[in-house]
């Protein structure tokens, strides 16, 4: 058994190369769905933005794609999300440099979906300013777009939205629970499947969710969370060579070792026994 961290495509390959025998950590774009019930405004907006932003969104559990029940679009969340990213600062690193993208390319991915149809920029979308980082590097405010869950489902759009930007970056969008099953169905789409948080206190929509969706790593309840991993973590989709766990005695015997069947039967035989009947 081989263990592996890294990009998806090595990961795709190594899985074929090695004919299954790998357990991989891969990355993923990362989900969180808030659920009908509203609750605890102001800490869901601080999970939320510690989710996309923190580490200047550079962990391979960050929330990448936020979607709204339309009763958490009927408060002040994407207010407070704003207020929560502007207070983000190069000076105390609460924001900083992005490694694997350019300012030019952060900027030019937000352009390209700001061309989808009733998409918007909610905030951010600007380089940092001020600042000696190189250009090689990325520089940008915290940012989300908003795109309409309609647009998202389009084979034209899907691609571009759940594109994994490994920085400040995060797409929202909002559904009514009519449109759950179309959630369901973008999520299913997903290339990778990593970390998920359904933020709800609802216990028949997060079976409804967590029973249609196959992440390694679900985190569930008013609490929920992508970031902030316990000591337990499992990469995704579950029960796949890109499910590795880390962190406990169960995910490292599940990555170093198999199970293998020993059955003993020493004996004794009976002095006495003779060959019985066929059966």
């Amino acid at each position: 058994m081989t263990l592996f961290t890294g990009s998806s495509r090595v990961a795709e390959k190594l899985a074929v190369d090695l004919k299954g025998r790998v357990k991989l950590e891969d990355a993923g774009f990362d989900w969180k769905i808030l659920g009908p019930d509203v609750h605890q405004e102001d800490y869901t907006a601080w999970v939320c933005d510690q989710d996309a932003y923190a580490c200047s969104g550079q962990k391979c559990s960050a929330q990448s794609l936020l979607f709204m029940h339309e009763n958490w679009s009927k408060t002040n969340l994407i207010s407070k999300l704003k207020e929560l990213a502007e207070r983000r600062k190069l000076a105390d690193l609460t924001i900083g440099p992005v490694l694997t993208f350019t300012t030019e390319s952060l900027l030019e991915h937000t352009k390209n979906l700001l061309e989808i149809p009733g998409s918007k920029l909610l905030f951010g979308g600007e380089p940092l300013e001020d600042h000696s980082i190189p250009q090689v590097y990325g520089a940008i405010k915290p940012t989300a777009v908003y795109v309409p869950l309609e647009e998202i489902v389009k084979d034209k759009n899907y691609d571009l939205v759940t594109k994994e930007i490994f920085g400040p970056f995060q797409v929202i969008t909002d559904y009514k629970s009519s449109q759950l099953p179309i959630v369901l169905e973008i999520l299913e789409k997903m290339h990778a499947h990593l970390t998920a948080a359904v933020v709800s206190n609802d216990p028949l929509f997060l079976q409804e969710v967590i029973g249609k969706s196959v992440n390694g790593t679900t985190y569930a309840g008013l609490r929920a969370r992508t970031t902030g991993a316990p000591q337990n973590h499992w990469f995704g989709p579950a029960g796949d060579p890109r499910g590795a766990g880390i962190g406990t005695p169960e995910a490292i015997k599940l990555v170093w070792s198999c199970h293998r069947e020993i059955i003993y039967d020493y004996g004794p035989v009976s002095k006495d026994w003779e060959i019985p009947p066929s059966t």
